[in-house]
């Protein structure tokens, strides 16, 4: 689940790290009525999900309530396009922030790295811009630190973080606390990713989370229902909003434009985004075109999957359905039900059907599925191939 921007520095607020005061607005008049009620000066910033919105002129100032205003009502409504998102994505709330005085920006993150099997500290004096680019010119600008889950932070990590980093003297009594908080909130909330660029040094001495950039694990949204709610609140585009509303995670689902003039017949549903992606390399080295991508996620129960098959199929693209599943958490006989009670009723769509069930209680899900007239597969590549025939009219 990844967070919009005002939705991150409110997890920043609640564990302490501090931010630029402010209002999230969904209309023009807001925007005016709070910046009448706050003379100064102010930011207008689109919440998308895209980066790169300021130079997509995603990103505007005002002084007084008028000129707000008029700036909101530019903004309500604008497509922002930018490398990252070249279709573009509509803007449809504001995040108001008052203008700070920067002296200096840095940068800080935390990450999985799953290798090392630890989360990963990245610190740059250098913020303010991708530290992809700050890793391609100056490599040697960013600091690293892998720190131990059993342990925990302490605050001499933040210390030598900010002294290797060279951050200015005006962020090292700072630093240490702040970092501690974007710890607490990566393990307490369950993140893949929190970062804060810029981390804005202020020319009276604050230092400010000025951006939040946050992606939580879908998993482990139960903890906090309050945070799960956000999920259904804000798709940005109608695959997002399908996905969302027959239960999975906003990034479990998206339409595939057509490739190369080729309109993608299949339709793929996989539990696990590699597996799922896995499984459309592999309709396309067997000469076809996925429809779709669908992760249905681990431990996907009859229900979901009957919802999933029939999101998949309600696209008319679709000739031929390819269902992959790996049984670990997921169990194969719990699956195979979903199948046979998607297809059971009259009012689903009906394509023909290749199905690859393997690990648990992939025997039982088999047995069920040759009951209702079924034939599953056995690899992956063997129901590609299937399932490409399929949808061009072959068996």
């Amino acid at each position: 689940m990844k967070l919009m921007e005002y939705q991150g520095k409110d997890l920043f607020r609640r564990v302490g790290i501090p931010t630029p005061s402010g209002v999230y607005a969904t209309a023009a008049g807001d925007v005016a009525s709070y910046i009448a009620a706050h003379p100064g000066s102010w930011v207008l910033k689109s919440q998308v999900m895209m980066g790169g919105r300021g130079k997509a002129g995603g990103i505007k100032f005002a002084d007084d309530a008028q000129h707000g205003e008029a700036l909101a009502r530019e903004l309500f409504g604008k497509v922002l396009k930018s490398i990252q998102n070249p279709d573009g994505e509509e803007v449809k709330s504001l995040l108001v922030e008052e203008k700070v005085d920067i002296a200096s920006e840095a940068y800080v993150s935390i990450a999985i790295d799953r290798a090392a099997r630890k989360p990963v500290v990245l610190v740059t004096a250098q913020g303010g811009m991708d530290v992809e680019e700050v890793a391609e010119r100056d490599p040697g600008a960013i600091e690293k630190y892998w720190i131990d889950p059993a342990m925990g932070y302490s605050p001499f990590i933040g210390r030598k973080l900010a002294f290797d980093a060279k951050l200015p003297e005006g962020y090292r009594k700072a630093f240490p606390s702040i970092l501690g908080a974007l710890y607490t909130l990566f393990m307490d909330y369950g993140a893949n990713l929190v970062e804060i660029n810029p981390l804005v040094l202020t020319k009276d001495g604050r230092v400010i989370a000025s951006d939040a950039k946050v992606e939580l694990d879908d998993n482990g949204l139960y903890k906090h229902p309050d945070i799960a709610k956000w999920n259904k609140e804000q798709p940005t585009d109608d695959d997002q909003a399908a996905a969302v509303a027959i239960g999975l995670g906003m990034s479990n689902y998206a339409k595939l434009p057509d490739e190369d003039g080729r309109i993608g017949s299949v339709g793929v549903i996989a539990n696990g985004a590699g597996l799922g992606m896995g499984t459309m390399d592999a309709v396309k080295n067997a000469g076809g075109g996925a429809a779709n991508f669908l992760d249905i996620g681990g431990g996907a129960q009859a229900d979901l999957v009957k919802k999933s098959y029939n999101l998949v199929t309600s696209d008319p693209r679709v000739k031929a359905m390819f269902i992959n599943i790996f049984g670990g958490i997921t169990r194969g006989d719990q699956v195979a039900k979903g199948i046979v009670e998607a297809l059971a009723g009259d009012d689903v769509r009906k394509v023909p059907l290749v199905v690859r069930l393997t690990g648990t209680n992939a025997e039982e899900g088999r047995a069920i599925l040759a009951q209702a007239g079924f034939v599953p597969v056995e690899t992956m590549d063997e129901g590609a191939a299937r399932a490409v025939a399929l949808a061009s009219g072959g068996k």
